[in-house]
């Protein structure tokens, strides 16, 4: 009789969660469609097909996790270890430098870290807890490398190793773009087989090819169901597979990404880069991030949508992977190729999500060290390309910021064009309105005008202009001619500082003589908000405002605390827009 109760008991509780769980999934599609009364047959069908696959699999999750594994990498210590930040204790200045140009990161640290080395747990806490399908499909790692350092590479290769079920890694497939440096010939060809086995294997391009054919390179040899693309500098952390592998057993057209955390350049510390931001671009093809959406808030562990994938570290089904035809095989070495199938997965029917649970750090290096291949403006391109295939009349707003593009010759993009077709893909209005529907309000295909565009001189004598010369920070320097690009700034409608290659005016410390340095434009106000005061001549800096001042006798520029009648504080600005709004501020 108890045991009968039991079974009913258990019974009445899972057609109770089974009912919580219908009504949350009606709830959140129905947000997802605004007007809420055209939802096609094909959303009730989803619908339909994700709660069968929850009724089908509730009693069917388990725990992943390695328990036993993690708890023996909270002991290890050392250098590097537990992702803390190192130090050399001494340092053969020669090498280090040496390998730094060569590789963009301090490689000399790198060589002193252990290649099987613990980085901390920094998932959501709950992350512990969840449970996912036990039949999980098997997954083959794609690794394009071009000249990786040694270390880094089998870094690479033994957090995969370590941190991932036996049951689901099929194969790891370094595959070499034509590299040049000697240890990555046979020392590495040896290193694998005497140590990692038929698990690893290596394949190797005789001309160089790029990032985007490497990786379809490593994807024809791949033969699992799932595959998964990394960087030859990335770290996988615990548990990081069976959130990217669920989504896609639940439906294969998914394609799902990993948070990507900070490896430093400098001091190998593993951080969090934030906890979530959906994928976006401006209409420069710039990679930029949308905040996430009220409903994603409510669980932080659960996959969100995201239009945009952030580059190479992503999950797809191989069978989806082909229906799409991979990359574009005429996008050449890199750039671009993150948007073209961000659009055509979702443009065709797919959905890309990022997975909070799954955390893959990722080595952002101080300065790529590749040279030009010698083929030309190979990023412009490949901007076109997806452009005219993917963003009908939306490729115009490209075109107004980089005119130039108009004159390259894309190639032949007849094929690309038959699988948008043949797979009946939708237009880029479609994605923009469903997909990318608040991009437009924080990056505009029409912007406002801007605040002024020119040299910023020194009011006082000699006149100085600044000048962004220097890789880091911000200095003066005598006045050139026109074509100076380092001496060209732009105040936009967005209040910050523009100069060369998106890089824009940053303040990174709260000193009373704070210095200024050049870092990417994050579109975030904040250190990089200002404003110009046209009465007083004035650039000032943040909402607790500093000014910007000059030393002439050091040819140094810094923001300090703003005063009166001080002609160090004043700047001649050419090219002022009078009808901009941005002109005073009160302080």
């Amino acid at each position: 009789m108890k045991r009968n109760l039991k079974s009913i008991l258990k019974y009445l509780l899972f057609i109770v969660i089974t009912a919580l769980v219908t009504t949350i999934i009606f709830k959140l599609s129905t947000q997802f469609n605004r007007d809420g009364n055209n939802k096609s047959m094909r959303g009730k069908m989803d619908i339909a097909n994700k709660q069968l696959y929850i009724n089908n699999n509730y009693d069917n999750k388990i725990d992943w996790h390695d328990w036993e594994f993690a708890n023996r990498e909270k002991q290890r210590i050392g250098i590097g270890e537990q992702g803390v930040s190192a130090t050399l204790k001494s340092l053969n200045q020669h090498k280090y430098d040496e390998l730094y140009k060569v590789n963009g990161f301090n490689a000399l640290l790198s060589d002193s870290i252990s290649v099987n080395r613990s980085i901390p747990d920094i998932r959501h806490k709950l992350c512990r807890f969840k449970k996912y399908n036990s039949n999980l499909p098997t997954v083959s790692i794609v690794v394009p490398f071009h000249n990786e350092h040694f270390s880094t590479l089998l870094r690479t290769v033994y957090s995969v190793l370590n941190r991932s079920p036996k049951s689901l890694l099929k194969e790891i497939i370094l595959v070499d773009d034509s590299s040049t440096k000697a240890s990555l010939k046979k020392p590495l060809d040896h290193f694998v087989s005497n140590n990692l086995g038929h698990i690893v294997q290596i394949i190797r391009l005789k001309k160089r090819q790029g990032l985007i054919r490497a990786r379809l390179a490593g994807a024809r040899k791949a033969t699992s169901e799932i595959l998964i693309f990394l960087d030859s500098h990335t770290e996988a952390n615990v548990n990081w597979l069976p959130p990217l592998l669920e989504p896609i057993a639940e439906d294969y057209r998914t394609c799902v990404c990993p948070f990507i955390d900070v490896i430093a350049f400098e001091t190998f510390e593993y951080r969090a880069q934030d906890e979530g931001a959906r994928g976006a671009f401006d209409w420069e093809f710039f990679y930029k991030r949308l905040p996430l959406l009220p409903e994603d808030l409510l669980n932080p562990t659960k996959p969100f949508r995201s239009p945009v994938m952030a580059g190479g570290l992503f999950a797809i089904s191989a069978k989806w992977f082909w229906e799409l035809g991979g990359y574009d095989p005429g996008l050449d070495i890199w750039g671009g190729e993150q948007y073209e199938l961000s659009f055509k997965i979702w443009q065709c029917g797919g959905t890309i999500l990022d997975a909070p649970c799954s955390r893959v750090g990722h080595i952002y290096r101080k300065f790529a060290p590749f040279p030009n291949p010698g083929i030309g403006d190979f990023v412009g391109k490949n901007y076109r390309r997806v452009a005219e295939v993917w963003m009908d009349e939306y490729a115009e707003y490209l075109y107004l910021r980089r005119p130039h593009y108009r004159k390259i010759d894309t190639g032949d993009i007849t094929k690309q064009k038959n699988i948008r077709k043949n797979l009946n893909c939708k237009p880029f209005k479609w994605f923009m309105h469903e997909v990318a529907f608040d991009l437009v309000e924080k990056y505009p295909p029409i912007e406002p005008p801007d605040v002024f565009k020119g040299k910023i001189r020194t009011f006082t004598a000699p006149e100085l202009c600044l000048d962004a010369t220097s890789e880091n920070l911000l200095n003066l320097k005598e006045c050139t001619d026109n074509d100076n690009e380092n001496q060209k700034f732009l105040l936009s409608w967005r209040n910050d500082i523009k100069t060369r290659n998106n890089m824009c005016l940053d303040i990174s410390d709260s000193s009373f003589k704070a210095k200024i340095s050049l870092y990417g434009c994050h579109n975030g106000g904040g250190n990089q908000l200002w404003h110009y005061d046209h009465s007083k001549m004035k650039l000032v800096q943040g909402k607790n405002p500093r000014c910007m001042e000059h030393d002439i006798s050091t040819r140094k520029v810094y923001v300090t605390k703003c005063k009166q009648n001080i002609d160090d504080q004043k700047w001649i600005i050419e090219n002022v827009n009078s009808k901009s709004t941005n002109w005073s501020l009160i302080y």
